[in-house]
């Protein structure tokens, strides 16, 4: 049997497939596959994948659809309406991934001092070296759990993380979904405990669950999430999950970007359809997963997908969902970590896993524009930037109000510098509904700033 656990996807502009405008409504979209293989010898193939992209990691075994501090710029969850675009994304979907997670006292800090001279500035970096990484995990391991979901044709594993005390554990939906909806659930605890689990939300828009632990112990212990807002590129991480059926294994790296705009395609089905391949019923719709991710160079592998990024000091800054992989034309090659591998931030996981908590769905901020197909290039004030371009503008929406205009470029969103349509989409999509924003636009070669109010994404 397969497992649904690996997801790919992809950030890279160069490699997105014509054709496409997002940000206006319900994004879906199918997107290219890319053949992956089970890391227990089966052949897989992940139905969020695309040639040379991110991939969420997953378990790389068994059937079914699945995929597997410091001062920084803010992340916010959020939706632009996504409509037809389409990017080369290879989602590595981790199927559930075994992991530890939970809060550590101790914290590892990175410091820099500047002195300038006469031509160039030297900075002298305090390392990280003295974390300790044991104790690190040995804190977190009651908070990450292994999650298996198996149905009559399908199966696969991933991880999880315990919310909080009352038995509530957040995962990726691809982790989840992979095995239909009548799929039976079992979270498994560092200490070899099991529970039944039961589906409590879910949301393909950010490729997020929230799962409801069954009688749950008393002593569970629930993690701390830190402030993603806070990361920075090149502090350490740990990175703790289940890859690849290897329960509790951590890995350790730095975060190699913030921000990094990475697309990929979950898949929403009424009936079970093997993401590699081999159909189980008639796959629905799909949902383009737009995310202003965290990278690492952490070792991340199918089955590490809902699984715990951590911080030195042992605190979730993000949710592990997908890796990139290297384009293959073989149809059994294995995809696994190359050192890039994505995370959804914490800040954005906290405020999806909490309207889940309380109504099982999610809202997703809209700012009502479809964009050209490629990115576009304009030159205002004698600066030349890569930016979004406004196809259409959907009447009445927030960006009709704020007075964007179809051929607008849009080249940031509250001073955050959007390098595309990607880029805008995770943007948007991070934002609260109802968050103001300030819209950077290039107009006929010159710069204005115009102020939208991100209103709820209409449904379809």
């Amino acid at each position: 049997m397969n497992r649904h656990d690996d997801q790919h996807s992809t950030a890279d502009p160069s490699s997105a497939a014509s054709g496409g405008s997002l940000l206006t409504g319900p994004g879906s979209g199918g997107w290219p596959t890319q053949p992956l293989h089970s890391g227990h010898g089966h052949q897989q193939h992940d139905p969020w994948s695309v040639p040379g992209g991110p991939t969420p990691p997953g378990d790389g075994g068994g059937e079914g659809p699945g995929g597997g501090g410091g001062g920084g710029r803010g992340r916010r969850p959020g939706w632009l309406g996504v409509t037809g675009v389409a990017v080369a994304c290879a989602v590595a979907a981790s199927a559930l991934t075994a992991g530890l997670l939970g809060a550590f006292g101790q914290e590892g800090s990175t410091t820099a001092r500047t002195s300038a001279s006469s031509s160039s500035a030297q900075v002298q970096g305090v390392s990280e070296t003295t974390v300790n990484w044991q104790a690190v995990a040995s804190a977190v391991s009651p908070s990450v759990v292994a999650v298996a979901v198996t149905s009559s044709t399908a199966s696969g594993e991933g991880s999880g993380i315990v919310y909080d005390t009352s038995g509530r554990v957040v995962t990726n939906n691809h982790v989840v979904s992979g095995a239909g909806s009548n799929a039976q659930i079992t979270v498994t605890l560092s200490d070899g405990r099991q529970y039944g689990a039961t589906v409590v939300g879910t949301d393909p828009a950010t490729d997020l669950a929230v799962l409801q632990l069954q009688d749950p112990p008393a002593d569970l212990r629930a993690a701390t999430f830190a402030d993603s807002d806070r990361v920075v590129a090149g502090q350490a991480v740990m990175a703790l999950g289940n890859p690849l059926g290897l329960a509790g294994s951590a890995t350790t790296g730095i975060v190699s970007a913030v921000d990094r705009p990475v697309l990929t395609t979950a898949e929403e089905q009424g009936q079970q359809q093997s993401p590699f391949g081999s159909p189980y019923g008639q796959q629905t719709t799909a949902e383009t997963v737009a995310t202003n991710a965290i990278q690492t160079d952490a070792a991340i592998n199918p089955g590490n997908s809902g699984g715990a990024l951590l911080d030195s000091s042992g605190r979730v800054i993000g949710v592990n969902s997908s890796i990139a992989s290297l384009s293959s034309t073989s149809s059994s090659a294995q995809s696994g970590s190359i050192g890039l591998g994505f995370a959804i931030p914490s800040n954005e996981v906290r405020m999806i896993a909490d309207q889940l908590v309380a109504d099982g769905t999610a809202e997703h901020a809209w700012l009502g524009v479809s964009l050209a197909q490629q990115d576009a290039t304009v030159t205002a004030d004698g600066v030349t930037r890569t930016g979004a371009e406004v196809a259409e503008v959907t009447d009445g929406a927030p960006a009709a109000q704020a007075g964007v205009r179809a051929g607008d470029v849009i080249t940031s969103v509250d001073g955050q510098f959007t390098a595309g349509y990607e880029s805008l989409t995770a943007t948007i999509r991070e934002k609260a509904v109802g968050s103001g924003v300030t819209l950077t636009v290039v107009r006929d070669g010159r710069e204005q700033e115009l102020r939208a109010t991100l209103t709820a994404r209409p449904e379809s």
